[in-house]
């Protein structure tokens, strides 16, 4: 890519399609990892056609580094969503080799912890500004859980049984800082609904504000509930299964509503 940096600047629209290209081309290399492993993928729930064109917030749960890789390997056959996603991953995975990668393509590196809690949510918020929307993007990838089921289960449990709040064995609670930012950046608003109801009584010259406009959550479930990790698809040391992932769409307008209500 820095062989293309003088296209980068006299012709940002064409670098970032040609980047987006080769960005897929490196995914549909990790979706290789899985098909030849024997490890496949079948979908189920909504048809999730009728939003890949769409901007949609992807929130998945978590259970260990084989999730990334397959759900690279799912979008690898939807067309144009590998180019013009964008994922939110900790900042760990920012010093490996995928996290170059990463960088490149404008992805976002979350900080976890207290401490660092406010400035990363703004800093997620800017970035949203000044990438995802400049640059086109359509889906962006969110594990709301903030962490993989076996090391957050325990800690979700004890804030359930505190709270009062359902004790679940399968998810864990979802952290919501960096939902609610999204939602509060490019989230549908009252006033999005309002001019919405002025342009069908008439004629409307205000520009339309970018957003969210879909939520699609995705399920993945492992066989006998032991997940795949990254080691075993690259070595392929489990034998052949069949993973799941399961679709919900949901419009961003009623979800938006409901977030509102919990927090």
């Amino acid at each position: 890519m820095t062989l293309l940096f003088p296209v980068k600047v006299y012709q940002p629209q064409v670098y970032w399609r040609i980047e987006g290209l080769f960005f897929h081309w490196l995914l549909a290399m990790v979706s290789m990892w899985t098909w030849s492993a024997g490890y496949d993928i079948i979908e189920e729930g909504d048809d999730i056609q009728q939003i890949i064109s769409e901007r949609t917030l992807v929130l998945a749960n978590h259970q260990s580094t084989g999730d990334v890789p397959l759900l690279m390997t799912t979008f690898n056959a939807k067309p144009n969503v590998l180019p013009n996603l964008m994922w939110i991953m900790d900042r760990i995975f920012k010093f490996t080799n995928f996290g170059v990668v990463s960088v490149l393509h404008q992805d976002f590196f979350i900080v976890s912890g207290r401490k660092k809690r406010e400035e990363s949510l703004r800093q997620l918020e800017k970035h949203i500004k000044e990438k995802y929307i400049p640059l086109n993007r359509k889906w962006m990838v969110l594990f709301p859980e903030g962490g993989f089921l076996c090391k957050r289960r325990e800690t979700s449990q004890k804030y359930a049984k505190k709270n009062n709040l359902p004790i679940l064995e399968n998810v864990t609670l979802p952290r919501v800082g960096a939902l609610q930012t999204i939602f509060d950046t490019i989230g549908p608003s009252q006033e999005n609904s309002t001019s919405e109801q002025e342009s069908n009584n008439g004629p409307n010259m205000a520009v339309a504000k970018p957003q969210i406009n879909w939520i699609l959550d995705i399920t993945i479930a492992y066989p006998e509930g032991k997940p795949l990790d990254l080691p075993t698809i690259i070595t392929g040391s489990r034998p052949p299964c069949e993973t799941v992932l399961f679709y919900r769409i949901y419009p961003s307008s009623a979800v938006s509503v409901e977030l509102q209500l919990i927090i």
